[in-house]
């Protein structure tokens, strides 16, 4: 990247990742993860939905403290299970990967509550239908930042 402009440089990175998700698309073992992360993700689901009625209807949480109670106890869920299940992470940088893994989810908790914010203002959804529809959107993103970024083996 040498001797380019700095537009040039990311439209590269860009290319870059854009080739390879679509290598990855051509092996089996990265669809056989992406059903092992699914079902993680479904596990996690649970988890947030259980813990987001808990705080919003129990506890009586307006719904974006509940919807970021329940991510954190989620994360922690789905961290566990995908390192040790999806990925077969066994090497020593169970931190360097929680870091990374829990910087994806923020930012994909971020869309979530984005999500989350517009079903129940905008399209005036119950909470908890709204945020299973939002989580449920959330999760292709979150695939392929843990796939890319934190469990690559870099």
């Amino acid at each position: 990247m040498t001797g380019m402009g700095a537009d040039e440089a990311i439209a590269e990175r860009a290319w870059g990742l854009v080739r390879r998700v679509h290598l990855g698309t051509r092996k089996p073992d990265n669809w056989v993860q992406l059903v092992k992360f699914g079902l993680v993700g479904g596990s996690g689901y649970v988890v947030n939905l259980v813990v987001f009625a808990l705080l919003s209807e129990l506890a009586g949480l307006h719904h974006i403290p509940a919807a970021v109670g329940a991510f954190c106890v989620a994360v922690s869920n789905n961290f566990l299970l995908n390192r040790h299940w999806t990925f077969r992470a066994r090497d020593g940088h169970a931190g360097f990967q929680a870091a990374r893994f829990f910087t994806v989810s923020v930012v994909v908790l971020g869309f979530n509550l984005v999500v989350l914010e517009l079903l129940v203002s905008a399209a005036e959804l119950p909470e908890l239908p709204a945020q299973a529809v939002a989580v449920a959107l959330a999760m292709p993103v979150n695939f392929i930042g843990n796939k890319l970024w934190t469990f690559d083996g870099r």
